[in-house]
């Protein structure tokens, strides 16, 4: 077996940092909407440990900073005493199956409205232009979005320290670490595109302006945690949620270089043919030049199936693959993909349901459905 295994590209073994990986295919951080009042849920053990293989990489959901970063519901947070004592059972449950847990920490940022915001205020951006309403990737649902206030300097320091607890909170609860999430048009990403940041502080303008909120944020997490346990989430080729950047390929340089200088254990980068949630459209950009720009381990996300995995591996385009769909639909992805097994559909219409079962943790293993 161990001959046939070395012929797999994504089931080769890893040493990323001071974790042994034993194969390369992660799972993506999903957002679920299955923590309800924004607290994980006992569920959530099995969802996670149903994934979790000894070596394996997992990253959870996205997880709020604070009262202020929701913006969808029944999301889970790591602000309060009550969030962290809920996460040590699922985190739990990982390390009781060899597995490393990553806990995403977000801000949604101008991506909410007042509904979810303590006492109906107005989320919080880096601009006060509004977001247009947009139907919500389950097809159906249209998410209104409030118009958002905009930060003023003095208080993006405290914002900064709000994703430093929560790391300090994630650690607390027994995660191996935690992933930044930049990406998907939420705050951090707010604040580095240059179609939605239109500030005129230390924190607009020029490209390194737009980053500085960002890097201060990585700054703040690895002095608390340690680089050793800090990875980052980005997508500076996508514009979900209107974040959009006239130069993406520059972004991408600029902070797949800073990140290196903070030392961070992985970049976890958005392919650029992820337009969209859910849309994949061939293109010409690529992540290569930020590969090689950062210094840390290379992870790829954004429409990858076992065939163009291994071929992202062998090439040397990437050391990790993070698998969304195809790993909620397959809790056992990685023994699939080495049997070169049939796959589970995944079904969309559960993928945000308020159910603690289906389309959560029902979906097959292998030895069931043979």
């Amino acid at each position: 077996m161990a001959a046939n295994l070395a012929t797999i590209p994504l089931l080769t073994p890893y040493q990323m940092g001071n974790f042994n990986l034993s194969h390369r295919v992660v799972l993506a951080p999903l957002t679920r909407q299955r923590s309800y009042g924004n607290v994980p849920q006992p569920h959530a053990v099995l969802y996670y440990s149903q994934r979790a293989t000894n070596g394996g990489l997992l990253i959870a959901e996205a997880t709020g900073v604070s009262d202020t970063a929701q913006g969808y519901p029944e999301t889970p947070g790591i602000w309060t005493t009550e969030q962290v004592e809920a996460w040590k059972p699922i985190v739990n449950g990982v390390h009781a199956k060899g597995g490393i847990l990553f806990c995403q920490i977000w801000h949604v940022g101008r991506v909410s409205n007042e509904g979810f915001q303590p006492n109906g205020q107005a989320p919080i951006s880096c601009t006060d232009k509004p977001l247009t309403p947009q139907v919500r990737s389950n097809g159906v649902d249209v998410a209104q979005f409030s118009t958002p206030r905009r930060l003023a300097t003095d208080e993006i320091p405290s914002v900064v320290n709000d994703f430093r607890l929560a790391a300090r909170n994630a650690i607390e609860a027994g995660f191996d670490g935690v992933e930044i999430h930049g990406a998907h048009g939420y705050l951090i990403d707010q604040f580095m595109k240059d179609k939605v940041n239109d500030r005129t502080d230390q924190y607009g303008g020029s490209l390194e302006n737009r980053c500085r909120f960002a890097l201060e944020v990585v700054e703040a997490v690895v002095n608390e945690i340690g680089a050793d346990r800090v990875g980052f989430r980005i997508s500076p080729f996508s514009n979900y949620s209107e974040a959009e950047d006239s130069n993406p390929e520059a972004l991408a340089l600029y902070m797949a270089k800073s990140l290196s200088n903070y030392g961070i254990l992985y970049c976890h980068a958005v392919e650029p043919r992820m337009v969209t949630i859910g849309e994949k459209k061939e293109c010409p950009h690529s992540l290569l030049p930020m590969r090689k720009a950062f210094n840390g381990t290379f992870m790829v996300a954004g429409g990858y199936d076992r065939k163009d995995g291994n071929q992202a591996v062998s090439n040397g385009y990437t050391d990790l693959v993070a698998y969304g769909r195809l790993f909620l639909a397959n809790p056992d992805l990685p023994r699939r993909f080495e049997l070169d097994a049939p796959l589970n559909k995944y079904d969309r219409e559960t993928f945000y349901i308020l159910n603690p079962v289906v389309g959560y943790t029902d979906y097959p293993f292998l030895e069931t459905t043979e």
